[in-house]
């Protein structure tokens, strides 16, 4: 009699899993890379062992899993064994040494790479986000790998979300949808973006994931019927033409449904009233033959054409977009492409392990690098973290517009890019020294907006330099980057220089020069300070962090390490800075007063900021209390330039006297920067209007022109 006891199951999951790599690698890879890649799963286990998931499974099998997805891929051996330890260096003892040691130097920086940072503590969530993904970036730069392996991890993550606290669930799925997804989708690997967006759409928002997956069950019956007719209508035609390809109904993925309704502000019935087809062939020349007979089946609708063959997308996506007006008025989205092109579209940069032999694969790669090595240039100008997640977060959604040098080269630019984004993409001289441009040889202002087609030629100027105001309306991170890291260096070269004018005056009132100072009493006054350089000393000085007469008389004393305390009755400055107004970014005029040329001033130490020029008679409150930051200062006799100042003016409500206004105050040479009302009733209007004056002497001469005038009640200066 036979036995009929149940057999028991006694290989671990994690043993299944090794077995099921087993069998992919050895398609593709020998067999002393594959017992080395064995060696690094036993190694792992060893390191991860009494360590478990959330969901209960042991830990080691998460390695395997994110192994096999790079395994599917063609990854090398390197790549798998990184893949199989990519949590050993942040989970276990081990060190990246270890890993060079026991394994190569090239494992140990792919799994460095894909390493988050842990000394973060001192950081908020956002700032340590942003801070790794600093961190993978570089490593990107040295090994595109470390992305493969990290997008890998990251699927296999969001296929196990089930056992997380819903609160962590959202987090990462918005971290997916943010950061990850994107970076797929620059990469060209679409089967994993779509795979990723899903898993996130449905963690970050389940109730709405679930409404739309029931809308498109319900819809789908009703479609079936109308896609069929379409197809074969298609097949019959493109057979009758002799052209050798496949047709596929499409359907779109939840994700993109849901981003269409929101960006468009439509409903779910407009969205899916679309039926999409995918045309597939052998050859460049039959893409172009079959879009011919797809729009004479079926009339296309203008504007809807995008040649994505001859233009490819930034990540190197290529197909030929169309839409049609199809039977009973409905519309028809056909994407016509080789199986090659497909192919590259699903994969992007993993089609380097894919497809080495194919020429494609290697422009894939060149795509990535020239994107990365953009990136690089970015993050060294980002101030911190937070600006560079900022500035790749410009860099990933990209809507692409096509416009041209006049050349005839292409320049690819994100939809909204401006006349700024197109020198700055061009080079970052010409970005920082354009003055005009012409768009098809006509001259524009700079914040014109692009369109298809341009022809945009740059006009610049030896003596032009970033303006602050282009940050209002460029879109692109090169341009935003390289915009305030010249106003960042600027900033400090006018905080040195007039850091160096401030102690030079307080040396000069001691009868003595920065130059006389001994430089070992220098370099005594650095250290007790915590300066690394004279350039460091003088900028502080300049931004108003360092008092200069406390620094001055520091350095007059033996022994420079005494505190020094200022006195209340004690003057700091004997003689007056001379000021033009026009010093830039440290020496500015306080808004709340607005001093002009000829009113009587002073300087205040704003920490940070440099020097804020007050008028003598303004009453703001801080100011009066800090009576130690004050510094003397006065116009220079020969200043030129228009300066804001502001006046209140009570007038007869009528018509046109605003106008009448704006009028005389234009004769005098006078422009009007801001009106408001602040009061109006059926009989009088008080306004304040800020006006550009040269002086005090010029301003005068407007209000005496403006009192002239029957409509003019009362005007008055406004000083606090």
């Amino acid at each position: 009699m036979p036995d009929l006891a149940p057999a028991y199951d006694t290989e671990l999951p994690q043993e299944k899993l090794v077995k099921r790599l087993c069998t992919i690698l050895s398609d593709y890879l020998d067999q002393p890379q594959i017992d080395e890649i064995v060696r690094a799963y036993e190694f792992g286990a060893r390191a991860h062992e009494g360590q478990f998931r959330k969901s209960g499974e042991a830990y080691i099998c998460h390695p395997i899993s994110v192994a096999i997805y790079l395994a599917e891929m063609r990854m090398d051996s390197n790549g798998i064994m990184a893949a199989i330890l990519h949590d050993v260096i942040e989970d276990t003892p081990i060190s990246k040494q270890d890993l060079s040691k026991i394994f190569s130097k090239e494992v140990a920086e792919l799994v460095d790479g894909v390493t988050k940072l842990t000394k973060l503590n001192d950081k908020s969530r956002a700032e340590a986000q942003a801070e790794n993904v600093r961190k993978m970036f570089l490593a990107m730069a040295k090994d595109l790998r470390v992305i493969i392996v990290k997008l890998a991890d990251r699927l296999h993550n969001m296929q196990t979300l089930g056992s997380m606290p819903n609160k962590s669930k959202r987090r990462i799925a918005k971290e997916t949808l943010d950061i990850y997804a994107p970076i797929a989708n620059r990469l060209g690997m679409n089967e994993i973006r779509h795979q990723l967006e899903s898993l996130g759409f449905s963690a970050m928002f389940p109730l709405r994931h679930t409404i739309l997956k029931n809308a498109v069950k319900k819809a789908r019956g009703n479609r079936r019927e109308i896609i069929n007719k379409i197809e074969n209508t298609l097949k019959v035609h493109l057979k009758q033409s002799g052209i050798e390809c496949d047709v596929l109904g499409r359907e779109k993925n939840l994700y993109s449904i849901y981003q269409k309704m929101l960006q468009k502000k439509i409903s779910f019935n407009d969205v899916y009233d679309v039926y999409a087809f995918r045309i597939f062939c052998n050859d460049l020349d039959a893409c172009y033959r079959i879009l011919g007979i797809v729009h004479n089946l079926f009339k296309p609708i203008p504007g809807r054409f995008k040649d994505y063959i001859a233009l490819p997308k930034a990540n190197g996506y290529q197909s030929l977009h169309t839409v049609l007006m199809g039977p009973f008025g409905i519309p028809i989205e056909i994407q016509i492409r080789t199986y090659a092109m497909h192919r590259m579209s699903e994969s992007g940069i993993a089609a380097h392990w894919l497809y080495k032999s194919d020429d494609q694969s290697a422009k894939f790669q060149d795509r990535a690098n020239e994107w990365l090595r953009d990136i690089l240039e970015i993050q060294k100008s980002a101030g911190d973290s937070i600006e560079f997640i900022d500035n790749l977060k410009i860099d990933l959604f990209p809507q692409e517009v096509f416009v041209f040098t006049p050349n005839g080269a292409i320049i690819k630019l994100p939809r909204g890019a401006t006349i700024v984004d197109f020198a700055y993409t061009v080079h970052t001289d010409i970005g920082s020294s354009c003055v005009s441009a012409r768009i098809d040889k006509k001259l524009v202002p700079l914040q014109t907006q692009l369109e298809n087609g341009m022809t945009v030629e740059i006009i610049t100027a030896s003596w032009a330099r970033p303006n602050p105001l282009w940050l209002n309306y460029v879109v692109t991170a090169k341009a935003r980057s390289g915009i305030r890291t010249y106003l960042k260096n600027f900033k400090q070269q006018e905080a040195t220089n007039l850091g160096r004018r401030l102690l030079e005056k307080e040396l000069q009132d001691m009868n003595t020069s920065l130059e006389n100072i001994p430089p070992e009493r220098l370099k005594q006054l650095l250290k007790s300070n915590s300066m690394n350089s004279v350039e460091h000393l003088l900028e502080n000085i300049g931004l108003g962090n360092k008092m200069p007469f406390l620094i001055a008389k520091q350095l007059m004393q033996e022994n420079v390490h005494a505190a020094i305390k200022l006195e209340d009755n004690e003057k700091p400055h004997s003689s007056p800075l001379i000021i033009k107004g026009t010093e830039g970014m440290v020496v500015t005029l306080a808004k709340c007063c607005r001093p002009i040329p000829g009113d009587p001033v002073i300087g205040f130490f704003n920490p940070g900021r440099g020097i804020v020029v007050h008028h003598h008679e303004c009453h703001n409150k801080e100011i009066r209390k800090k009576q130690n930051s004050w510094l003397d200062i006065e116009w220079c006799k020969d200043i030129q330039g228009d300066f804001p100042a502001e006046i209140r003016i009570e007038l007869l409500n009528k018509r046109g006297t605003l106008a009448t206004i704006a009028t005389t105050i234009s004769k005098q040479e006078s422009n009007i920067e801001n009106v408001s009302v602040i009061h109006q009733d059926d009989r009088v209007s008080v306004d304040l209007i800020t006006l550009t004056v040269k002086d005090r002497v010029h301003l005068a001469k407007i209000i005496r022109h403006l009192k002239q005038l029957s409509i003019v009640l009362k005007i008055t200066r406004v000083k606090a």
